[in-house]
């Protein structure tokens, strides 16, 4: 299945557009069932970061988390949310406009990486090539994820429905994120049965 990146319908609707508003709800819930902020908790728990640098934080509920471990760097296209603890630094807009000046030794990603084509994730992965730590959790790019989250469409709407097989279709397999990011890492990966690929880099003490 070859990997195919076409635009969102929720990247396309106003923020206060009430099928972008279900959407969100619809996503924290799948993100939910799917453990994607948990797992990725606790693993940075266990590598021990000093500073962590978040892509796509969205509603900035995962970096408030890591803020009990270190304090977040977290980078978003949104405004910064209102209920951010102290040591999460917010910042808004693209990336790139900063990428050179990314700051940490950790970097995590969670269901944001499928965003971008290949040239993108290649010059992420040069921007971050200092850090010691690399999480992700990502949508896998397979038959299953694709029947599994058929069973959720009687409970979600029409824009989630149609995005969630988009993202699907910009997953990974194993080994693609590894192969982008490099050698200068120990990786591991694994699937679950909720869809998701994650992704571990660790650099040699």
């Amino acid at each position: 299945m070859t990997r195919k990146v076409v635009p969102e319908i929720l990247d396309e609707l106003d923020a206060d557009d009430p099928r972008a508003q279900r959407s969100r709800r619809d996503l924290r819930l799948i993100n939910f069932v799917m453990g994607n902020e948990r797992w990725i908790s606790r693993k940075v728990r266990a590598h021990q970061p000093k500073k962590i640098i978040e892509l796509g934080a969205g509603e900035g509920h995962l970096s408030n988390r890591l803020a009990s471990v270190a304090s977040v760097e977290a980078y978003d296209l949104s405004p910064q949310p209102v209920d951010l603890l102290a040591n999460v630094h917010w910042h808004e807009g693209d990336i790139f406009e900063s990428i050179d000046a990314l700051q940490g030794d950790a970097f995590v990603a969670c269901l944001v990486l499928h965003h971008f084509e290949e040239p993108a994730l290649r010059r992420i992965a040069r921007a971050v090539s200092h850090c010691n730590t690399l999480i992700f959790s990502e949508p896998w790019r397979a038959s299953w994820p694709h029947m599994f989250g058929k069973t959720a469409w009687p409970f979600i709407n029409d824009v989630t429905r149609h995005d969630m097989h988009v993202s699907i279709d910009a997953g990974f397999v194993p080994g693609e994120l590894p192969e982008i990011f490099g050698s200068d890492w120990n990786w591991s990966e694994q699937v679950t049965l909720a869809g998701a690929l994650r992704t571990i880099g660790r650099k040699s003490p």
